[in-house]
C-alpha cells in the first residue's frame, strides 16, 4: 500500500476522524494508464487503509485531490461518482506541477468521520 520506508502513516485517528495520506494508484503492477483508472486504483488503497480502523469511502467526509494537470478532472469526477454517493464528501481539486510517483496523474488524500 505505502512505500515502507516513508515516515508516514496509511491512516492516523484523531478526535473521531480518520486522516489517509495522499494516494496515487500506483501499485505492484505498476501505474494504470489514465487518470480514470488511477483514481480508481487509488481509492482501493484509501478503502483499504479506511478498513484498517474499522471504516470506508462512506465515512469520507472531506477529500482533497491534487492533478497533474486539471485536463485530468473530468475522468477524475467520472471515477469520483461511481464511487461516492450522497450525501458526497466535501472536496477539493487542486492542479500541481508534478506528483512524487512517476507517471502519477492523481493523488488523493481523505478525511473519514466514525
Amino acid at each position: 500500500m505505502i512505500a515502507p520506508d516513508l515516515p508516514l502513516s496509511p491512516v492516523r485517528e484523531a478526535g473521531g476522524l480518520a486522516f489517509v495520506t495522499g494516494m496515487t494508484g500506483s501499485g505492484r503492477g505498476g501505474m494504470p494508464e489514465g487518470a480514470e483508472a488511477q483514481v480508481h486504483a487509488a481509492l482501493d488503497k484509501i478503502e483499504a487503509a479506511l478498513a484498517t480502523v474499522g471504516l470506508g469511502l462512506a465515512d469520507v467526509v472531506d477529500a482533497t485531490t491534487f492533478h497533474a494537470g486539471l485536463d485530468a478532472f473530468d475522468p477524475v469526477e467520472r471515477a469520483w461518482r461511481g464511487r461516492f454517493a450522497p450525501p458526497y464528501p466535501a472536496w477539493t481539486a487542486v492542479g500541481v506541477a508534478a506528483l512524487r510517483r512517476p507517471g502519477a496523474l492523481v493523488e488523493i488524500k481523505v478525511i473519514a468521520a466514525r
